[in-house]
């Protein structure tokens, strides 16, 4: 399916809205959920299309986005790495907030046009990157936002590791974390909390406590 075909794709199983945490930001989102996951799994199967985590506004990175835009001093004048971007939310905060520059990366192919798409809607401009980052350096880079990538153990552990040792360059490393099992247990500090609604569709409750985590260099 080429770029074209996921825009058509992503504007007609998405609407454009914003969540209550930030009706700042414009979003194309998904609202009726189960649809849009039987047609990633069943009609595009043929197509390789992974699940479409690009289609909602993860409590994580929502917690993120909250941050960046209550505290701009974290991003402003500066050059940002949005980690697993997903719909490019984080990113499009950190430009709204005034970063220099925001290079929003994922590996999902229709995540990158998501990203596009939602950049465009807020007027901003954000390179959506279409690489694995993880274990290269990241010369140039500033700061380091991620939401929600602790969420199973073999990503937690290699991204953890990475992040870290981008941490012991200066960089600062800042995870939003809603309650997964695999953040880590030490070697973070605490930077923010946001109480962020969520879909029964997607998780265990109405309500994630997601708290930002800075990252550092040791364990």
């Amino acid at each position: 399916m080429n770029n074209f075909s996921q825009i058509d794709f992503i504007r007609s199983n998405t609407v454009v809205t914003r969540t209550p945490l930030l009706p700042e930001i414009a979003l194309h989102l998904a609202t009726e959920i189960t649809p849009l996951w039987e047609a990633t799994e069943d009609s595009l199967k043929e197509s390789n299309v992974p699940p479409p985590y690009w289609a909602f506004a993860w409590p994580g990175g929502q917690a993120v986005a909250r941050l960046v835009l209550d505290r701009p001093e974290l991003v402003a004048g500066k050059s940002v790495l949005d980690f697993a971007a997903g719909t490019g939310l984080v990113g499009i905060a950190a430009m709204m907030a005034g970063a220099s520059r925001v290079q929003s990366c994922d590996i999902d192919r229709f995540a990158l046009s998501a990203i596009a798409l939602n950049a465009e809607s807020n007027g901003v401009d954000v390179k959506a990157v279409s690489a694995d980052l993880v274990d290269r350096p990241l010369p140039g880079i500033d700061v380091v936002l991620a939401g929600d990538v602790c969420y199973e153990k073999p990503m937690a552990d290699r991204v953890t590791a990475w992040l870290r040792a981008i941490a012991a360059t200066g960089t600062l490393v800042l995870l939003g974390d809603p309650g997964r099992a695999y953040v880590p247990l030490s070697g973070i500090e605490r930077v923010a909390q946001y109480s962020v609604p969520t879909s029964l569709e997607l998780e265990d409750r109405e309500m994630r406590e997601t708290v930002i985590w800075r990252l550092l260099p040791e364990a």
